[in-house]
């Protein structure tokens, strides 16, 4: 059996969630789960770009989390997919990861004394796209937030998320002999 991409139910601006149940395409729940996942492609962007092996393998398992982030954000009523969702669990010591990764970047970097304009290497400049990315995704799910329960860690790990791709985007700056360029 051959299952088809397209299903034809979304054709009047609705969408299934996880668990059932469905919404407007501009729901609060889809905005935020939707930016989640373009935050996702964005990091799948990044992975991409060379130099490839760049911390690609917590790159990877940020995506990974990002999917569980979002798995949980499109589930309404979580108790449905409780089965589904116990793989798709999110542990706290990976903000605690993000915050080691950034004590370690600090230690090469040269300090930070003003804003830092966008761009450099392509590596670089992807990660600033993700991180502006990561900084809407945010935003959709402190909106979210306002209106539905949402696990705290997953505005904990969005937070401390950019904070890392910043610190990334200015690491692989430095490590290509790229200086910040300042505002």
């Amino acid at each position: 059996m051959t299952i088809k991409i397209y299903t034809r139910t979304g054709d009047a601006g609705g969408t299934g969630l996880f668990g059932g149940g469905r919404v407007a395409k501009d729901h609060p729940r889809v905005a935020a789960y939707g930016d989640v996942d373009e935050l996702n492609s964005c990091l799948g962007v990044v992975r991409a770009t060379e130099p490839v092996a760049f911390f690609d393998d917590l790159l990877e398992t940020i995506q990974r989390d990002l999917f569980a982030i979002g798995g949980h954000l499109a589930t309404p009523d979580p108790e449905k997919v409780r089965e589904a969702l116990a793989r798709a669990e999110l542990s706290p010591a990976r903000v605690t990861e993000f915050e080691h990764a950034m004590d370690a970047a600090d230690t090469e970097l040269p300090p930070l004394k003003a804003f830092v304009l966008p761009g450099g290497t392509p590596k670089a400049a992807a990660l600033h796209v993700a991180r502006t990315v990561c900084r809407r995704a945010e935003r959709s799910v402190v909106a979210l937030a306002g209106s539905e329960e949402v696990p705290e860690l997953f505005l904990v790990y969005l937070n401390r998320l950019s904070d890392l791709l910043f610190t990334l985007a200015r690491l692989a700056n430095h490590r290509a002999g790229v200086g910040d360029v300042v505002w």
